[in-house]
């Protein structure tokens, strides 16, 4: 394994335990879960210049877009409630008192 790989494991590891262990803040969980894409989308980076195969180019751009998608209904969402609920604490946030 070589230092690159375990550089985006290691980012891609980390970035879901914080998405695991530190859920008080909607805006953190957002953060991770945006680590996590930008660790996959360098890791799906670099993997077609090191197999030398040109098929497989297209699928960082498909995730990067599918990454924005997801930022922008993160960051809607995030609005949306602390409109409604006054703050981004995810104990506030229940989906049972909709």
């Amino acid at each position: 394994m070589t230092l690159l790989h375990l550089s985006f494991y290691s980012a891609f590891t980390l970035s879901s335990l914080g998405l695991a262990f530190h859920r008080t803040h909607l805006i953190s969980a957002l953060l991770c879960l945006e680590s996590m894409m930008l660790s996959m989308y360098i890791a799906l980076s670099t993997w077609p210049v090191e197999n030398q195969a040109t098929s497989f180019t297209l699928m960082p751009v498909l995730m990067l877009t599918f990454s924005a998608c997801e930022a922008g209904t993160g960051l809607a969402m995030l609005v949306a409630s602390t409109r409604t609920h006054g703050s981004d604490h995810l104990h506030n946030l229940n989906l049972l008192q909709c």
